[in-house]
C-alpha cells in the first residue's frame, strides 16, 4: 500500500470540527435527491440461503479475510470483487457506481478519500450503528472516519510514518540514526561523504500523499472548518517549513528526488544508492517482499522530528463504508465489525502482509503473531506502536485526491530547477481554493502569499 488522519482527541471546539451541512452537501444535493428517487438495488441471497453482501476492494489479503469470514458463519455471505487501487481507478469506479445506483454494499475508502466520497451522497451514516466501537480504536483513526462529526466508515488499518534505513551501511560508516530533521540533514551529508554516489533517501516529487504526511507531522492541517466554511492552508507555516527543508536537501544534493514505487527505486535501495526510505507501516511488508536478499540489513526508526516535538505523520490506511442504497446494511456491518475487530484478521494478515490494525486490541494480536525475521535492530512494533500514538490533529478536505494530483504536477518542474518546492506549494494552494469554489463549496483562503 502506498498512500494513501485526524484529530488525536475525541472532539474539539464546535467551530473547529463542525462540518457545515450547507458546505458539505452543496455539490451533492442533486445526487442525493436522485438516490432517493432512484430506488434500491436488488437484494439477493446466496445459494446456501445466507444474505449476500457485495464488497469492492483492492486490499492485499482481502480474499483470505472474506474466505475466513464466510467459513465461520452461515448467515452472511460476502462476495468480493477486486478493483483497481483507489487513485488508479478504484475511486472513479465506485463514484460512477454510486451515480448509476448500482454501488456494492461495501466500499473501500482510504481516509484521505473519505470526505470526497461523502460528497457524492452515496454513503450511509453509520453513527448510530458503530459508535459503540469508538473507544477501541486509535483516536486518530477513528476521527479520520468522522468528517462532519458523523461516522461514515469503519477503520481497518492505520499507517503512521517511520524511517527505514540500511543499518549495515549506517553502522559501517559510523553514522548515528537521526532523531531530528537537523540531524537528518547532517546524516545525509555524512552518507555522501561515505559514498558520493549514494543518498540518504529520495524526496518523491510524484507523491502528494508523502508531502501531506510530512506536513501532518509538522502540525499544519491543509484543511480546517471555521465559521461554516472550509479554510484552506496548504501553504501554511508548517508545510512551508517542510517545503523549504526539502528544497535545501534536494538543491544541495543531499537527497535524491526520484519517484518512489518503481523498480529503479527498489534497485537503488538494494544496491546501496539509497540508504533509507521515509515510509509508513506498509514499508515493512513492501521491503520484505521486494528485497528478500536484504534480510538483516534494514532497521526501523522513528520519523525524525522537528526539535523536541515527538509527533509523526500518517501515510495510508484503509476504512470501509456502507452504500446508502444497500438493502442489507446490517449484514454489511456484521462483516465490517468482524473485519475491523476480530483477532482472526491480524492472524491472517500476518501471513500475507504486515498487519497494522486501527483497533487497539488487534494491535496486540498482531505483535504476538507477526514473525519478524527480516529487520535488524529492536522490535519494529515498539517503533510503530509509539508512532501511532503521536499523530497530531489533521483534517482531510473534500478535494484531497485532486490536490494530490495537483501537487505531482506542480512539483514536476522542481527536478529541472524550473521551480522550487515552496513556490509549487503556493501554486497548489491557489489551485485548490479555485477548485473548491468551482464546486460550490464555501471556502476561506488561508494562503500565506
Amino acid at each position: 500500500m502506498f498512500g494513501s488522519s485526524s484529530d488525536a482527541g475525541d472532539s474539539g471546539s464546535t467551530a473547529r470540527t463542525r462540518w457545515s451541512r450547507r458546505s458539505l452537501l452543496r455539490t451533492s444535493s442533486g445526487l442525493g435527491a436522485a438516490l432517493l428517487a432512484g430506488g434500491l438495488t436488488g437484494c439477493s441471497r446466496s445459494s446456501s440461503g445466507a444474505t449476500r453482501v457485495r464488497l469492492w476492494s483492492w486490499l492485499t489479503g482481502m480474499d483470505q479475510y472474506v474466505a475466513a469470514f464466510n467459513s465461520a458463519q452461515r448467515d452472511v455471505h460476502v462476495e468480493l470483487s477486486v478493483i483497481a487501487a483507489g487513485i488508479s481507478g478504484g475511486y472513479a469506479q465506485q463514484t460512477n457506481a454510486i451515480r448509476a445506483h448500482n454501488a456494492p454494499d461495501i466500499l473501500h475508502v482510504e481516509y484521505q478519500a473519505l470526505p470526497q466520497i461523502v460528497t457524492t451522497g452515496g454513503l450511509r451514516d453509520l453513527s448510530a450503528e458503530v459508535d459503540d466501537l469508538a473507544k477501541g480504536f486509535l483516536p486518530a483513526a477513528w476521527q479520520s472516519v468522522r468528517p462532519g462529526q458523523k461516522t461514515w466508515a469503519v477503520p481497518m488499518d492505520f499507517c503512521p510514518m517511520a524511517f527505514f534505513y540500511r543499518k549495515d551501511l549506517f553502522d559501517k560508516a559510523g553514522i548515528q540514526v537521526p532523531r531530528t530533521w537537523k540531524e537528518f540533514g547532517q546524516a545525509a551529508a555524512a552518507v555522501r561523504r561515505a559514498d558520493p554516489k549514494a543518498r540518504i533517501t529520495t524526496f518523491p516529487l510524484n507523491d502528494g500523499a508523502f508531502l501531506a504526511g510530512m506536513s501532518w507531522q509538522a502540525g499544519d492541517p491543509w484543511w480546517r472548518i471555521a465559521s461554516d466554511a472550509w479554510q484552506v492552508g496548504i501553504d501554511g507555516a508548517g508545510t512551508m517549513r517542510v517545503a523549504e527543508y526539502w528544497q535545501d536537501m534536494v538543491s544541495s544534493g543531499r537527497a535524491a528526488h526520484d519517484a518512489t514505487g518503481t523498480q529503479s527505486w527498489i534497485s537503488a535501495m538494494h544496491h546501496g544508492r539509497l540508504w533509507g526510505m521515509l515510509g509508513a507501516t506498509w514499508g515493512v511488508g513492501m521491503l520484505k517482499k521486494s528485497l528478500p536478499e536484504d534480510k538483516g540489513r534494514w532497521a526501523v526508526a522513528p520519523l525524525p522530528t522537528w526539535g523536541d516535538n515527538p509527533s509523526t505523520g500518517v501515510w495510508g490506511g484503509s476504512a470501509f463504508s456502507v452504500s446508502a442504497e444497500s438493502e442489507v446494511p446490517e449484514a454489511a456491518l456484521t462483516f465490517l465489525r468482524w473485519l475491523s475487530t476480530d483477532p482472526a484478521v491480524p492472524r491472517i494478515g500476518s501471513k500475507v502482509t504486515f498487519p497494522s490494525p486501527a483497533y487497539l486490541p488487534n494491535r496486540e494480536v498482531a505483535r504476538e503473531v507477526y514473525q519478524d525475521d527480516f529487520f535488524a535492530g529492536g522490535p519494529i512494533f515498539d517503533v510503530l506502536d509509539k508512532a501511532a500514538t503521536r499523530v497530531p490533529e489533521w483534517t482531510w478536505g473534500p478535494t484531497s485526491l485532486s490536490a494530490f494530483s495537483t501537487i505531482a504536477d506542480a512539483l514536476g518542474p522542481v527536478s529541472a530547477g524550473a521551480t522550487t518546492i515552496p513556490r509549487a506549494m503556493h501554486k497548489v494552494q491557489s489551485s485548490t481554493v479555485a477548485t473548491m469554489r468551482a464546486r460550490g463549496l464555501a471556502v476561506t483562503d488561508g494562503s500565506r502569499t
